[in-house]
């Protein structure tokens, strides 16, 4: 009888680390860190290739894993109860439910599944052999009973085949940048980074592009003196040159090439032929995105594009550089405001150019202004309006309170923003 009960015993404790590796397995590679593995598996970790070709059919894993903890689970209950029983007669059966249940809550759930979430990479390389094991048993029996689930899901309308995922990838890797940042992991700036890396295939060249209003260029029409002298002034390497009207862009001028044909010509301005110095202009549609315009500028080895619409008028000019200002940003300093057209004042509003981008204002104040129906923050303000506003009207919309500081025209050139005290619909006077 004590050889029995011994040999029980036994089993039943072979039975509980089982129950604890199924368990802590499930977790591990559930919870196990893609990115991670990829690094490790580059780095020589020859596991890292297992665990990768198991997660690749996590459904078959984690029924396998599923399957074997409840088999285990069952029998080792099974065989306490049995043995209880035998030692403390029918109030064995109260015993074995209480012991059972407390050891394999610890012991089978809450250790290992404790010690797989702390540490998933290493927990899942450790028992990768055993995973590969457990999927070769009841891999089978895992396929047959995740067919069955899938026709009773069918039954209410949800295919597990088709079914897209709820975040792209695009928004999976932002949502941890935002988490990291938020528990200190990463900084402001990386976040940024990262942000507008991601952004680069939501993003149109409209988004960010100088528009012609403000865009600097040079007539081609105008005496050679004054052309030469306006393009030296300027504090750009590439100016366009136009002829007629300012939307007919006929060229674009290299600073170096007007220097070296200037030392040619012994630097008399008078000799020079702009249209020989300057280099046909590359026309893009307004609607290209930001990440395909980035490929065309680096495939094309450019630094600037001409916008256009869909009619062909133009609209502006984009740059290379305005490109990888929306990755890495102007900002020095996380609390400095430096984006031009914004200045912070001692009360704590904050005055703006009606042309400062959304965008702009977003990464360096740590806004949330919404940029999908409006450019600059002027465009918000008419948007929300559904008006051009007064001088000195003021609006309270996505927490702020905007103050129309100045008007030209039909344009507002410079706006007061400063938090909003209260919620009120929209418009009343400020003096």
């Amino acid at each position: 009888m004590t050889t029995e009960i011994l040999v029980t015993g036994g089993i039943i404790l072979c039975l509980i680390v089982l129950s604890f590796l199924f368990s802590g397995t499930e977790t591990g590679m559930t919870a196990v860190s893609r990115a991670r593995l990829h690094t490790l598996q580059r780095s020589g970790e020859k596991r890292a290739a297992l665990v990768q070709n198991l997660i690749t059919r996590r459904d078959r894993l984690v029924g396998a894993l599923l399957i074997g903890n409840n088999l285990v689970n069952i029998l080792a209950s099974a065989l306490a109860t049995s043995l209880l029983l035998t030692i403390f007669g029918e109030a064995g059966v109260i015993y074995a439910t209480i012991a059972m249940t407390v050891t394999l809550v610890i012991f089978s759930e809450i250790l290992p599944k404790s010690w797989a979430l702390a540490r998933p990479e290493q927990f899942a390389l450790f028992v990768s052999p055993f995973a590969r094991f457990a999927v070769l048993v009841f891999g089978p029996l895992s396929s047959a009973a995740n067919a069955i689930v899938r026709v009773l899901l069918a039954i209410f309308g949800i295919n597990l085949s088709r079914d897209a995922p709820l975040l792209s990838a695009h928004e999976e890797l932002r949502g941890t940048v935002e988490v990291l940042h938020r528990e200190g992991a990463v900084i402001k700036q990386d976040r940024d980074r990262v942000g507008g890396l991601l952004d680069l295939h939501e993003l149109e060249v409209s988004d960010i592009m100088i528009h012609r209003t403000n865009m600097r260029s040079v007539n081609a029409d105008d005496p050679a003196e004054t052309v030469v002298s306006e393009i030296l002034r300027s504090p750009y390497t590439r100016i366009p040159i136009w002829k007629g009207t300012i939307e007919n862009i006929v060229g674009v001028v290299h600073m170096k090439d007007l220097l070296r044909a200037l030392h040619e010509v012994d630097n008399d301005p008078a000799r020079i032929d702009i249209m020989k110095i300057a280099t046909k202009p590359w026309f893009v549609p307004d609607t290209t995105s930001l990440q395909d315009q980035l490929n065309a500028f680096l495939r094309r080895k450019a630094h600037i594009a001409i916008v256009v619409d869909e009619y062909g008028e133009v609209e502006g000019l984009v740059t290379l550089e305005d490109i990888i200002e929306e990755i890495v940003g102007d900002i020095s300093d996380e609390h400095d405001v430096e984006v031009q057209g914004v200045k912070q004042e001692a009360d704590g509003s904050v005055v703006v150019e009606g042309s400062v981008p959304i965008r702009d204002l977003n990464r360096v104040l740590d806004w949330d202004l919404p940029d999908d129906e409006a450019t600059t923050i002027a465009g918000l303000v008419i948007h929300e309006t559904q008006t051009i506003p007064e001088e000195k009207q003021a609006f309270t919309f996505f927490g702020k309170r905007f103050i129309v500081m100045k008007r030209e025209k039909n344009r507002i050139t410079r706006l007061r923003i400063r938090p909003a005290v209260e919620e009120k619909p929209m418009v009343a006077k400020e003096g």
